[in-house]
């Protein structure tokens, strides 16, 4: 089966990580609309069932799938039951699942440092690892792994966060070359601000937590279920980068541009807010 008989969004077998909320959600969501059938795993089972039952009600097969990204036994778990909750092969992973903290390097705690890079790194390997073989086999179908712009904006007082995504860009990016010709896309997506839930959940001071809600609020220019029938079809199109908004696809250019300029007009920038 080639990527040009059958869109991989369409009537997908999928897995989506962190489906219990925010962009993770809005990609279950898409893929059902598109005649899909979901495994909803979040480590929030409670959050992964209201998903799986607002899918089922499209009148598609959807699971939800309590799961850890964490933890490696749990996503090989997830990789040997996900084609038997859905009946049919995985064709489509979305590894999604993300959390946040901020701090200055040396400053924010190690354990924290810990827990975002766990999440946000490792889960995406584990997920990346214990499916790729899957679909290779298949020689079909498509991996979306969420990053950031954070990955290559670098931005003070984001350390762990910027290192996560930075290693989930890298990694995309890799995957993507050993897989030509496989008939297995992949492709990453790296957003800016995107309305969700994360900054509520991370582990920054409250006075962080306030000016991240207000940036949320007045600099996203997207949704997550804009971000998601984007990202959906530029998997299908055999497209790796997704950035859904212009400031970073503009922090993009000139990150590769004048890589050095960039880096000290962010920590100029940074001292007028200090």
């Amino acid at each position: 089966m080639s990527i040009t008989a059958l869109k991989v969004s369409q009537k997908s077998a999928a897995v989506v990580t962190g489906a219990g909320s925010g962009i993770g959600k809005s990609f279950a969501y898409e893929i059902a609309r598109r005649g899909g059938a979901v495994v909803c795993a979040d480590i929030d089972l409670k959050a992964a069932n209201k998903t799986a039952l607002m899918l089922q009600e499209l009148g598609t097969k959807a699971v939800a799938y309590k799961c850890d990204v964490s933890s490696e036994k749990a996503v090989e778990k997830l990789s040997n039951e996900a084609e038997e909750l859905l009946e049919r092969p995985i064709t489509l992973v979305v590894n999604n699942a993300g959390v946040g903290a901020g701090g200055n390097v040396g400053e924010m705690s190690l354990k924290d440092w810990k827990w975002v890079v766990d999440v946000n790194l490792w889960g995406v390997i584990h997920g990346c690892h214990y499916f790729t073989p899957k679909l290779k086999e298949l020689g079909y179908g498509g991996i979306i792994n969420v990053a950031s712009a954070a990955a290559f904006g670098a931005a003070p007082e984001m350390g762990a966060y910027n290192v996560s995504k930075a290693g989930v860009l890298s990694l995309s990016e890799t995957l993507a070359a050993e897989l030509v010709g496989s008939g297995v896309n992949t492709t990453v997506l790296c957003p800016t601000f995107v309305p969700t839930n994360i900054i509520e959940n991370s582990r920054v001071p409250e006075d962080q937590k306030k000016l991240g809600a207000l940036a949320m609020d007045k600099l996203a220019w997207t949704n997550s279920d804009k971000v998601a029938r984007q990202t959906l079809s530029a998997l299908d199109q055999g497209k790796l980068y997704v950035m859904p908004q212009m400031d970073a696809k503009i922090a993009w250019g000139i990150k590769r541009l004048a890589p050095s300029s960039y880096t000290r007009g962010v920590g100029e920038i940074y001292k007028l807010f200090k």
